[in-house]
């Protein structure tokens, strides 16, 4: 059974074409390069979706949820389950 609000045709190609602005502060990789900023790759494609959305909606605050906010209001459902199959898919630890 899926998740809800996870789309069963998420694109990680798609998703990665996408994530070169997330590059900037989570990595290339998705393993951040900079103290503070959350790795994501590896992450729970739910937890990703669910994160991204309430950043949208703002009901995601505290440490760079301005940033954040910023980003995600511009991301559509689709990206955004693009963007999650995407860093879900990628190795934990990076490589």
């Amino acid at each position: 059974m899926a998740s809800p609000g996870i789309s069963l045709a998420a694109d990680a190609a798609a998703g990665k074409a996408k994530a070169a602005v997330c590059a900037a502060c989570h990595g290339a990789d998705g393993i951040a390069q900079i103290p503070g900023y959350p790795n994501l790759a590896g992450q729970n494609e739910a937890y990703l979706v669910s994160s991204l959305k309430a950043y949208k909606s703002k009901q995601r605050n505290g440490g760079q949820a301005a940033i954040m906010q910023a980003q995600a209001s511009g991301l559509s459902d689709d990206d955004i389950a693009n963007l999650a199959a995407y860093y879900a898919s990628l190795p934990a630890g990076g490589k």
